[in-house]
Formats: C-alpha cells, structure tokens, sequence
C-alpha cells in the first residue's frame, strides 16, 4: 500500500515542473504515467531475485534496515533539530513513528 501511495508524488514530481516548462497537459501526464510503467517489471524481476536469493534475504533486508535507521540518526534528526523548531521537529518524528507502527499492526 506505501509502494502504491508513493507513486502519486513521484509521478508529480515527473509532470509538475514539465507543466511549468509549457508541456501541455496531456503530454506532461503522460511522461509522468511513463515514469512508473517500469516499476512493475521491476517488482516481477525483483520478486524472482528474491526466490533466488531467499537463504540471504534476512541478512540483506536486516542490513537495509541498518542503514536506514543510520542515516535517519546521523542526518535527518541533527537536520531537524538544527532549524530552531526543535519541539515541531519531534513531534513530526513522533508522529511519523506511530503511523508507521500504526500501519505495520494494522496491515501485518
């Protein structure tokens, strides 16, 4: 489901500043659309890899959630802490976290 909701802001960020170049509608929606028509190849090869690969798959994703975890600690926290809105800061992080485990309970 977060795969599927990403997809909306990337396929704006695609059609967005074409638009603002004098794309026309049509056309700057359709290379936004174009954007995306990879990702199921992607996820069909991807999926395979995966069978391929299944005995190293908790070593490879345990190893993906360490370093999203480190560059969660070493940048973006000192990042938003160093703007001044130090308690707006640690909401948002607080409330990122509870929709996240929010969404990991709810949807197994």
């Amino acid at each position: 489901m977060g795969i599927g909701l990403q997809n909306f802001p990337e396929g704006a960020a695609v059609s967005i500043p074409l638009r603002r170049e004098g794309l026309s509608r049509f056309r700057s929606f359709w290379y936004g659309q174009l954007s995306g028509i990879v990702e199921p190849i992607a996820a069909v090869l991807g999926a395979w890899a995966a069978l391929l690969i299944r005995p190293l798959l908790p070593y490879a994703l345990s190893f993906a959630a360490g370093a999203m975890v480190y560059v969660v600690v070493e940048e973006l926290i000192p990042e938003a802490q160093g703007s001044g809105e130090t308690d707006l800061a640690t909401l948002g992080t607080m409330a990122g976290f509870v929709v996240m485990m929010v969404m990991d309970v709810g949807l197994g």
